[in-house]
């Protein structure tokens, strides 16, 4: 296991990104060094990678159009609205806890609510939290926590509620694979297998809000920060001095919750993102709320809104290929099996911290799952785990990683909204505080479902 492909890749991907090499990069050499190490040699690993990247062409296309999504909501107003609101509150010399704990209820239910309800992922992200940057440093707020909030919603959510997200998750793909793999699913509840593991998530969200970062800590009040302040405040100065400005406003909104809703049924009725996406910009377009000769305008910001998170989602889906074509996934997990020797506590912490290992570098928990369900099924019927389970083992061991990862949109969404002035890192403000509060009680929790199921 010391010497296995898979494991030095991740090493050095992960290690290439705490030393402040380009995620990128770090996936690429990661990729590269995983494949030469397993005797692929430079032409054949290249060609894994390039495949990959080919199979990621979806995943750039739906992320342009959930950008281009996202950036027509903005025009709407409804993410100015609500920075506009929580700075007039301030402003205004209202209860600052009690501010504090709804703005944190707020971003929580929004994180949860892009996964299921309004599926736009991470596109909200950008758009809503950099006009909350100055509220955010007005009540001294630790954006590590902003990042720990934004990052729960992101994965509890599809790893525990089979809906939107989650339904992709938990039944296309979980369900699914296990079924393949030889268990009968017929009568497994998700929700059922996968509570307790979200209890984890939930743990480690109220350690970070009440224990890790409840102290303050100061950030610089950037042209950034003012320029957005002017912006809410010279928007609420037209609301109130513009004839009919009001009436625009509600129409947008009403037009804003036309579109979502819209999205939402493309989504459910179609099972694709992409499809609902651009339904809904459509809904913006033939209402008028993104003019006809602005739609160039809106998609390319959209595009460029998530161009760098495609991207690295990409070049992950070349990275995951690479470990593909090493093959030495499987003898990973035989080498972890001949260590437990079957003890069932053992076996199912060592699966678990394997799923955590193969999703950090991976990126994906969707893209580990297959991986993880071919192998570990035989498995765990071998050493008696029931069905329900395995489930939580699989279900757990692919969602572990996701927080915490270089690589995962989960880390890079909450960086693409907080370090729009330059204060907050990467890898110490979002990879670090997400890995050690979430990952860590999930294993936990994780463990003590294939435990009691």
């Amino acid at each position: 296991m010391t010497i296995n492909a898979v494991l030095l890749a991740v090493v050095i991907m992960l290690g290439l990104s705490l030393a402040r090499v380009h995620v990128v990069l770090s996936l690429l050499i990661g990729a590269l060094a995983g494949g030469l190490i397993a005797g692929l040699g430079m032409t054949d690993t290249l060609n894994a990678f390039q495949e990959g990247i080919r199979n990621g062409a979806q995943i750039a296309l739906s992320y342009a159009l959930l950008g281009a999504f996202a950036v027509a909501i903005a025009h709407s107003g409804l993410p100015q609205s609500l920075a506009g609101a929580v700075i007039k509150r301030i402003d205004a010399g209202g209860t600052s806890a009690m501010i504090k704990y709804l703005l944190f209820a707020g971003l929580v239910m929004m994180s949860c609510f892009s996964q299921n309800l309004i599926p736009i992922h991470i596109a909200f992200i950008p758009l809503l939290v950099p006009p909350l940057l100055l509220a955010f440093n007005r009540m001294q707020i630790d954006r590590r926590l902003i990042a720990c909030l934004l990052t729960f919603g992101l994965v509890t959510t599809y790893m525990f509620i089979p809906y939107g997200f989650g339904d992709i998750y938990l039944n296309q793909i979980m369900l699914k694979n296990v079924g393949e793999a030889g268990i009968d699913v017929a009568d497994i509840s998700v929700v059922q297998a996968m509570a307790i593991p979200a209890t984890g998530m939930l743990v480690g969200l109220l350690t970070a809000i009440f224990i890790s970062y409840r102290k303050p800590r100061d950030y610089q009040q950037v042209a950034v920060d003012k320029e957005a302040h002017d912006a809410v405040v010279a928007n609420d100065a037209l609301s109130k001095t513009a004839a009919g400005a009001k009436t625009q406003s509600k129409l947008k909104t009403l037009v804003a919750l036309a579109a979502i809703v819209t999205a939402f049924v493309v989504q459910l009725y179609t099972d694709s993102l992409l499809l609902g996406s651009m339904f809904g910009f459509g809904v913006f377009m033939a209402t008028g709320v993104v003019k006809w000769r602005d739609a160039d305008t809106v998609f390319n910001d959209g595009i460029k809104l998530m161009a760098m998170i495609g991207f690295i989602m990409i070049t992950a889906q070349g990275f995951a290929e690479v470990m593909k074509a090493t093959e030495q996934i499987q003898p990973l997990v035989d080498g972890a099996a001949s260590l437990f020797a079957g003890n069932k506590a053992i076996a199912a912490f060592i699966m678990l911290l394997i799923g955590l290992v193969v999703t950090m570098g991976i990126g994906s928990s969707f893209s580990t799952i297959p991986i993880l369900a071919a192998i570990y099924v035989p498995l765990c019927i071998s050493l008696g785990f029931s069905p329900l389970a395995t489930v939580a083992i699989i279900g757990t061991a692919g969602a572990l990683g996701d927080a915490g990862s270089p690589a995962s949109d989960s880390t890079l969404g909450p960086t693409s909204g907080l370090n729009i002035d330059g204060q907050h890192d990467h890898i110490k403000d979002s990879v670090v505080p997400t890995f050690l509060h979430y990952n860590i009680p999930l294993l936990a929790f994780g463990w003590i479902a294939a435990m009691v199921l």
